[in-house]
């Protein structure tokens, strides 16, 4: 049984930070209420992305978060992490949900309701919709409207998070939408106080009814 709750998704970004910065950002962000780690590497060989999700890991393990590892099934295996997400140009989910097994989470990301469908159908266990906002993150973002990401939630049964540019005070467009969480990178990991930023997102996520909690 895969249960996860995606309501405060936090998407790390090492860029700018050493390592002893960056971990206690990611241990911060844990403090302050972050539901589902994600640890997102695009520039490190396989050999640094192992030997930093290792860490990684064992902060997560501690607060009891799964760590899902972006892009790359290889190390999300390797260091036993919770699950994997993957984008349009990675591994398909399919192939993902194969090698890594039943019991592991699989995410993946999705622009469209055709795109949503596929995904649902390979066997995704949770959606990554967006951007919502332009993003100051160094991947490649192509807006969504919040009438795409509605039709989403409601065109498949696995939950779906927006993400893209959110912060505290840009959730209100949320409003009304069936969504399982938010996602959230620079907000939390550029702040100057990780653990506030995620408490105070939280916070203004259940003012909203953004909350939803465990997911089986």
């Amino acid at each position: 049984m895969r249960t996860f709750d995606p309501s405060l998704y936090f998407i790390t970004d090492s860029t700018g930070y050493g390592e002893e910065e960056f971990l206690y950002r990611v241990e911060q962000a844990l403090q302050g209420g972050a539901t589902l780690l994600q640890l997102r590497e695009k520039q490190k060989s396989t050999k640094e992305y192992l030997a930093l999700a290792e860490k990684v890991h064992a902060i997560a393990k501690r607060y009891r978060v799964p760590l899902i590892i972006d892009d790359r099934v290889d190390v999300a295996l390797a260091v036993d992490a919770e699950g994997v997400h993957v984008g349009a140009d990675d591994m398909p989910v399919a192939t993902a949900r194969k090698l890594m097994g039943d019991d592991k989470i699989v995410g993946a990301t999705a622009k469209t309701v055709p795109w949503a469908k596929d995904a649902y159908e390979q066997g995704a266990d949770y959606l990554g919709v967006g951007a919502i906002y332009p993003t100051t993150t160094k991947v490649k973002t192509v807006l969504t409207s919040v009438d795409t990401l509605r039709d989403i939630c409601n065109a498949v049964p696995i939950p779906a998070n927006a993400i893209g540019g959110l912060n505290k005070s840009n959730l209100d467009v949320l409003e009304g939408i069936p969504i399982a969480g938010i996602c959230v990178v620079s907000a939390i990991m550029k702040a100057d106080d990780p653990k506030q930023a995620a408490a105070e997102l939280k916070a203004r996520a259940k003012e909203l009814g953004l909350w939803r909690g465990a997911i089986l």
